[in-house]
Parts: structure tokens; C-alpha cells; sequence
């Protein structure tokens, strides 16, 4: 009821009614990365084991190329077995002489979080976690980030490395990001890997079952459906704590055909105190918010036409334009009751065009010719995570123009010139009697 209140309100106020407790935090569509919501998400704070999804990221991709396969074998190094066996952390026990694939060491990352685990499948990608720390950096300068610093693979602090953290990186170091970078790569990973969600959504699952290695993970996510603060929709994604990080959580979940992304940073409660609770609190206000004052509207009818621009100048065609229209519809997250703020602009190919705004023949029915996006009428800048013009469709060709043959073409030339010189002697005549 509270947050039905700003339904169809300035989204300004609205926004400054969610009171988010976090140092940082941010709410993104989840299809389209449309900004809905921010409080200091270009801020560079701690992520602790929200640093995982880009491990997974990293993971999955190599897995998608063949260069890793899940059934995959591994044996933990001696860094790996140490790591594994401090219980402070979260970790599955490994075996030094042990053998593991990637299918489980990945599912004891994503479910439980499992430092050693994470580490192995750097080993496994980089050859040596100091190799994949650096393509994490890489990945995250590939997929548009900005704000961020990786120093190594799990979150943790390096003095848990115990002097055995990657080369390069100090003995405190931890990995930072602004809440829109941790956003923005939240927003690849579903979005490129939606299968991850399977394993982030999955609340309970046993590690080595049937040995007496044997140990039940429960998923961190505690906002799973099935879990002690769960919330409809919740299918991932990744929760991180550290002394310096403090309480976080990316979290998304869909519903109603909607899907929504969000980050907490350092949550806290109403005391100002973090809590392991907080950020699922947190997390839950800016859901309700959304789910509650979005919705999913057509802005863009498939085959519409831009008012004034129905048709396109044709030259060399056997006719003279072309109609033109979407391919199909614009479906859009819109802040409840908006859906008439906001107006098509058509963009054309300017590869496709010459300088005075024609195409040339041959065209071909469905052949794109430029795109349709869709702007607010009163001019407000609209944030999406991957730049402007996100909400965009093709703008395609209604109809076949052919070209027209030498003998068309040359009698049209011949049209112009005397209809160039009868002009010319029109307005000579018409200045003798001025």
C-alpha cells in the first residue's frame, strides 16, 4: 500500500521515499538495464564474494568456447587444499589427493560460495589464479565496466591468502566496484547466461553425496522462495560479506513478465548497524518498488510508421519512395501511468543513405534501413547500464523497389535537364516583368 502511493508520482519523490540503508545501491531493469533508481552507485566500495559473477561469467564463457568442459578433472593445489580446510570461510572441504570437476566446483561456487572452490576454477581457466585475476580485469573492461579493481578470484580478503594471494596484489588488498559496474555485470551474466540462474535459484543441494566428504550447502541467497526471507520471483543472485565490505547483495527476480536487478552495498538497519538481514531488507524495499510502480507497456506498435517520416526518397528505383515501418513492437519498462510520455524517433543508416537523405536502388522488402527509439517528451534523460538508445527497433523496408533499367533512367535524365531549363527560362521571363 505505501508503495502504490507513488504510483503515477514524480519518480524523483518516489525514488527519495525508498530510503535505501546501503552506502551504495542500485535498481536496473532487468532486459533492458534501464536505471530506475541510484544512491551513490558510481561510489568504489567493497563487493566481497559478489565477486564471483564474474568468475561464473568467466567460466561459463570458456565453457560456451569448449576450452573447458564440466566433467573436467582437478586435483587441488596446495593453496587450494589450505584454503578448503579453513572452516572461518565459507568453503567445501577438499581433498589434497582429491578429484573434483568443474560441474561441482562451480555449483559449490554459486550455491555456497565456497572460496577454495573458486580459487580451483581460476586454476583451472588461467593456469594460476595471478593469470585470472588479470582476466578478470580484461572481461571487465570488454563488457563496458568502469569503477572496478579485481586483485582475486573469490572476494576474500587477501590476508586470508596468508602471503599466498595473487602476484601483483597487496597483502589487504580486497576487490572494489561501484554499484553500477557490480549492475552492469549482473546484467551480462543473466543476460548472456541465463542458464546461470538454474544454479543461483537452486536452495539446498549436497556436496559429494554418498562420501563422508559429504556436506548440505544452502544457498546464502536466503530470499530464495524456499529459504527464511523469501521473496516471489527471487532467482539469484549473489550475496558477499567482509569486515571492509560489509553486507552485500545482487539480487534479481522476475515476475508478471518483469525482471529486476539490484545491488546493496554496506546495508544496514534502521539503527545504522549492518546486519546479515539488512541487505535482504534493502534488497526487498527497492522490489516492491519496482514491481509495484513498473510496468510493461507497448510504446511501439509492430509495423508502425513515424509521423511525417512514412517513407523514404528513392533514387535509380523504378518508383521514386519506399514505405517503411518497425519490424516489431517496442515493449518497454515504464513508471506506472508514463507510457504516453514518450515518442518515437526514427534514426536512418547513415551508411544506407547519401547526403540528401535517399536510398538507392535496389531495395528489398525487410531490408533495415535504420531504427526506431523512443525518447520522453519532456526532454528528462533516461539512464540505461549500456548507454543510450538501448530501447531501440529495427525500422525495415515495406516493399521491394527495383532498379530501374538504363532506358528509365536516361529518359529521366532528360526530364530533368529540359525541366532545369524551362525553370531557368521561366524565371528569366518573369524578371522582365517585375
Amino acid at each position: 500500500m505505501f508503495f502504490s502511493l507513488f504510483a503515477g508520482a514524480n519518480p524523483a519523490k518516489a525514488e527519495a521515499a525508498l530510503n535505501i540503508n546501503a552506502d551504495g545501491a542500485i535498481l536496473v531493469d532487468g532486459e533492458t538495464g534501464k536505471v530506475l533508481y541510484e544512491k551513490n552507485a558510481d561510489s568504489v566500495l567493497g563487493i566481497a564474494s559478489m565477486t564471483k559473477m564474474m568468475t561464473e561469467y568467466i567460466l561459463l564463457d570458456a565453457v560456451k568456447k569448449g576450452k573447458v568442459k564440466w566433467d573436467q578433472e582437478y586435483t587441488p593445489s596446495d593453496l587450494v587444499y589450505k584454503i578448503s580446510q579453513n572452516r572461518d570461510l565459507s568453503n567445501v572441504p577438499l581433498r589434497a589427493d582429491g578429484k573434483y570437476n568443474v560441474r561441482e566446483l562451480y555449483d559449490a561456487m554459486a550455491i555456497y560460495s565456497a572460496n577454495a572452490a573458486t580459487i580451483a576454477i581460476a586454476e583451472i581457466i588461467g593456469g594460476s589464479e595471478t593469470n585470472f585475476v588479470k582476466m578478470m580485469n580484461e572481461k571487465a573492461g570488454k563488457l563496458g565496466l568502469k569503477d572496478f579493481k579485481f586483485v582475486n578470484s573469490s572476494g576474500l580478503n587477501n590476508r586470508d591468502y596468508k602471503g599466498e594471494q595473487p602476484q601483483g596484489t597487496g597483502a589487504e588488498d580486497e576487490n572494489v566496484m561501484s554499484a553500477r559496474a557490480v549492475a552492469k555485470l549482473a546484467f551480462h551474466l543473466i543476460n548472456d547466461f541465463p542458464d546461470v540462474l538454474k544454479t543461483a535459484s537452486t536452495p539446498k543441494k549436497t556436496f559429494r553425496e554418498g562420501t563422508e566428504d559429504r556436506i548440505e550447502m544452502i544457498n546464502w541467497n536466503w530470499m530464495l522462495p524456499e529459504l527464511d526471507y523469501g521473496y516471489q520471483g527471487m532467482d539469484g543472485l549473489k550475496t558477499g560479506t567482509t569486515d571492509f565490505a560489509g553486507y552485500c547483495f545482487t539480487g534479481t527476480a522476475g515476475r508478471d513478465g518483469k525482471r529486476f536487478i539490484t545491488v546493496v552495498q554496506n546495508a544496514k538497519d534502521s539503527s545504522g548497524k549492518g546486519g546479515y538481514k539488512a541487505r535482504f531488507d534493502e534488497t526487498r524495499k527497492m522490489m516492491d518498488y519496482a514491481f509495484s510502480n513498473y510496468s510493461k507497456e507497448k510504446i511501439v506498435p509492430k509495423h508502425y510508421q513515424v509521423k511525417g517520416q512514412k517513407t523514404i526518397p528513392v533514387i535509380k528505383g523504378k518508383e521514386n519512395e519506399v514505405k517503411i515501418y518497425t519490424k516489431s513492437a517496442i515493449n518497454m519498462i515504464v513508471h506506472n501511468g508514463d507510457e504516453k510520455n514518450y515518442q518515437p524517433v526514427l534514426v536512418l543508416d547513415k551508411k544506407k543513405i547519401n547526403k540528401d537523405g535517399k536510398l538507392t536502388a535496389p531495395i528489398k522488402k525487410g531490408e533495415k534501413v535504420g531504427y526506431v527509439t523512443v525518447k520522453p517528451k519532456n526532454g528528462e534523460k533516461v539512464s540505461f547500464l549500456t548507454g543510450e538508445d538501448q530501447i531501440q527497433v529495427d525500422v525495415i523496408a515495406a516493399q521491394d523497389v527495383e532498379k530501374a533499367n538504363w532506358f528509365v533512367l536516361m529518359m529521366r535524365g532528360v526530364g530533368n535537364f529540359f525541366g532545369d531549363v524551362w525553370h531557368g527560362i521561366a524565371s528569366t521571363v518573369k524578371g522582365w516583368f517585375k
